[in-house]
């Protein structure tokens, strides 16, 4: 029992991150970025939907080509590509933020994304609080928010 109590000892003396007061529990990944929100969607911020569905198994390199290629869109450009999977059970942001890409997944434990964009084109434009909606598993189509009355400034 000592054995195994000097080892748990040395591993939290080892731990960066022991007392910092963002790390939790419940999400260790954003206590070692010292945020719990590691990509941000804000008002200027452009967001696209991407209407068809997506293989899960794609990485970084896959939906950015697909950004350029289906998409027409620069995935260098700053935007956040939402894209869903096929089954629609999981979501992926794609963000490129000047140093490198961003690539965040939801998967649902249970149920399915009830809401996703109909439009003639690849993409869909949402605005921020659409898209942390969408994030939340809500259903847009039931929520309406004040119109805008003057646009902020997108980012580029």
């Amino acid at each position: 029992m000592c054995d195994r109590v000097r080892v748990l000892e040395r591993k939290q003396d080892a731990n960066p991150v022991e007392g910092h007061s963002s790390a939790r529990l419940d999400n260790p990944a954003a206590g070692l970025a010292g945020n719990d929100r590691m990509i941000q969607i804000t008002a200027q911020m452009r967001v696209l939907v991407a209407i068809e569905a997506v293989d899960g198994r794609k990485g970084i390199d896959s939906l950015a080509r697909l950004c350029q290629e289906k998409l027409a869109e620069d995935p260098f450009s700053g935007c956040v590509f939402v894209f869903r999977s096929r089954s629609g059970t999981a979501i992926r942001l794609l963000s490129y933020d000047g140093q490198g890409y961003w690539l965040a997944q939801k998967r649902l434990s249970k149920g399915r994304f009830v809401w996703w964009p109909e439009a003639t084109g690849p993409t869909k434009p949402l605005e921020a609080y659409e898209a942390q909606l969408l994030m939340a598993a809500g259903d847009l189509s039931r929520v309406r928010a004040a119109p805008m009355w003057r646009r902020v400034g997108v980012l580029k």
